[in-house]
């Protein structure tokens, strides 16, 4: 197995309605490029894993432990750990780059997509 991988090559997973998640797990931590349809609103919720992003793509409306921003492009973010947060993409969507830590293992029950090209800009 190599240590290289191409974004095109990893197998998307529908995480939510509208979301969609490219992950590469280490033993440590997750790598995800996450995309987000136009106007989707991922729920409040909280879970063991710190969460570290920025947006590449688009615009959103973060919450954050009570704290809203609206972030655009070269935004970044820090969840700690069991922190509640939410998010709505805005009307172009969005694209973002997470690490999550420890992985996100829980994620493995979510349905795999076909292979498609990413979201990059």
């Amino acid at each position: 197995m190599s240590a290289f991988s191409k974004l095109e090559d990893i197998k998307p997973q529908q995480i939510w309605d509208g979301l969609i998640a490219r992950s590469l797990h280490g033993e440590k931590s997750s790598l995800t490029q996450i995309e987000l349809e136009p106007n989707i609103d991922v729920p409040e919720h909280a879970h063991e894993n710190e969460q570290i992003g920025i947006l590449t793509a688009g615009s959103m409306t973060f919450t954050i432990g009570g704290e809203t921003r609206e972030v655009q492009p070269g935004d970044g973010w820090v969840i700690p750990a069991n922190v509640p947060h939410s998010v709505s993409s805005g009307p172009e969507g969005a694209a973002l780059i997470e690490l999550f830590a420890p992985p996100r293992h829980d994620w493995a029950k979510h349905p795999w997509l076909e292979t498609r090209p990413p979201r990059l800009s």
